[in-house]
């Protein structure tokens, strides 16, 4: 498309909206970004902006938005926002930032989307590639917008992409080589007006585009994903902890295989992976089910695997204090990922819970908590809805702060249990992102004494 002189409108001045804006100056558009955060939350944003001289606004959005040839939105902006409804109500045409990325990239799309798991199986995906010997860049949700990332990537290089939701909500055009499912549960149903039909069909959108020349890998466990996709010409590979595929990758006795067409080959054992956990598990199948299908060496995809840490601020081990363990969970921000994290660990569990709700269930933890947590500590502006659902069945206490939480667990814990922030929520109602809120609980937890 044609963007030279064109006038566009972003909104949000985030991660996101400043590669978008960023990007348009350099191919010759006219870029307008608008955000109704205030000056102190966008102060990095704005020194940006005034430094490449590109105009912007804070605080409200005027009607300055709707003089555009089109807008790209940022993901943390609803789809019913009244700033979006009125474009729709203009016949405004908006975009995500990753369909305006996808349109200077010169490489292929590896997108990445599921409920859970999102981030580690994007971050060892470029892992993998790039210790296979191919060029793979790592954008997204994780590291860099897709936008600062697109107009670096050359032919036959990759970008491993993890895609929310939120960010397929608004595609036309956006077609990855590979998009992979890994799971679908109830999530964001603050977002989605209750609706899990409306979240799933988000996420489905991934596949929209793709056509016989590209992939899609699914979980075979999952049967609600490949239900959604019986009728579409992509190729289909499958990963499952559960039973053998014909194409795909699956867990059987412990080992890794990988099936096609029939021909089956083995690619490690499970004690291979330095991340450990069954969710883990299905994360390096759905990566090996890629590299494969790529050709990448058996032995390389192996060692790939030995050697990947994991990811910040998933189970992430902090330290240890006399005799207690931290973990930093914060990247769980809803009730199945901290189904994942209760389930990771057999010792007594001090568990950090709450902060900005998005429709959570608790029932599903419900047994897990009963069973392993020894005291919850709800923060945030959901703490009041923990204690009222676990006050009863497990000791439960409210907390103003994140710091205080690892002071009060410091002094309660003993020894051979774990402190954990897992809080199954969001955190804009106390931090940036739930990077900063993991930052600050490391930050917490290694000022203690």
């Amino acid at each position: 498309m044609e963007i030279r002189n064109k006038k566009i409108s972003i909104i949000g001045a985030v991660r996101s909206g400043i590669g978008t804006a960023k990007l348009v100056k350099k191919i010759g558009g006219v870029p307008f970004v608008s955000d109704s955060g205030t000056k102190e939350n966008l102060k990095d944003a704005i020194s940006i902006f005034d430094e490449l001289g590109i105009s912007f606004e804070y605080g409200n959005h005027s009607d300055r938005i709707y003089d555009c040839d089109f807008i790209v939105t940022s993901p943390g902006v609803p789809t019913d926002s009244p700033v979006l409804k009125k474009a729709v109500e203009r016949k405004i045409k908006i975009y995500s930032e990753v369909e305006f990325a996808s349109w200077f990239c010169k490489g292929k799309i590896i997108s990445i989307t599921g409920t859970n798991g999102k981030t580690t199986t994007t971050a060892l995906m470029n892992y993998t590639l790039n210790e296979c010997g191919l060029k793979s860049y790592e954008a997204g949700n994780i590291g860099k917008a897709f936008t600062e990332i697109a107009p670096l990537v050359n032919e036959n290089e990759f970008v491993s992409l993890e895609t929310s939701s939120f960010q397929l909500d608004f595609i036309d055009r956006f077609k990855p080589f590979f998009s992979l499912i890994l799971n679908i549960t109830p999530d964001h149903m603050d977002r989605y007006n209750n609706s899990f039909d409306e979240y799933i069909a988000s996420k489905i959108k991934i596949t929209d585009n793709q056509d016989e020349d590209d992939f899609f890998v699914y979980n075979a466990d999952d049967n609600l994903t490949f239900a959604t996709m019986q009728n579409k010409r992509v190729q289909k590979l499958g990963f499952s902890l559960k039973k053998e595929l014909h194409v795909g990758a699956y867990l059987k006795n412990s080992k890794l295989y990988f099936a096609w067409f029939g021909s089956v080959t083995e690619i490690c054992s499970v004690d291979d992976l330095f991340i450990k956990g069954e969710h883990n598990i299905a994360n390096a199948l759905a990566v090996l089910a890629v590299a494969k299908t790529l050709n990448l060496p058996n032995q390389k995809i192996r060692n790939a695997f030995k050697t990947f840490k994991g990811v910040e601020h998933r189970i992430e081990f902090v330290k240890e204090l006399n005799g207690v363990e931290y973990y930093n969970d914060s990247k769980a921000t809803n009730v199945d990922s901290v189904l994942v994290a209760l389930r990771t660990f057999n010792k007594p569990l001090y568990l950090i819970l709450g902060g900005k709700d998005k429709g959570n269930n608790y029932d599903q933890i419900k047994d897990l908590v009963i069973k392993h947590v020894k005291k919850i500590y709800a923060i945030g502006s959901s703490a009041q809805k923990v204690y009222d659902y676990f006050g009863s069945i497990v000791q439960t206490e409210k907390k103003e702060s994140l710091e205080s939480c690892v002071i009060a667990a410091c002094k309660e814990a003993e020894p051979g249990s774990v402190v954990l922030l897992s809080p199954a929520c969001a955190s804009f109602d106390m931090f940036n992102n739930y990077e900063h809120r993991g930052k600050v609980f490391k930050q917490a937890v290694n000022d203690l004494k």
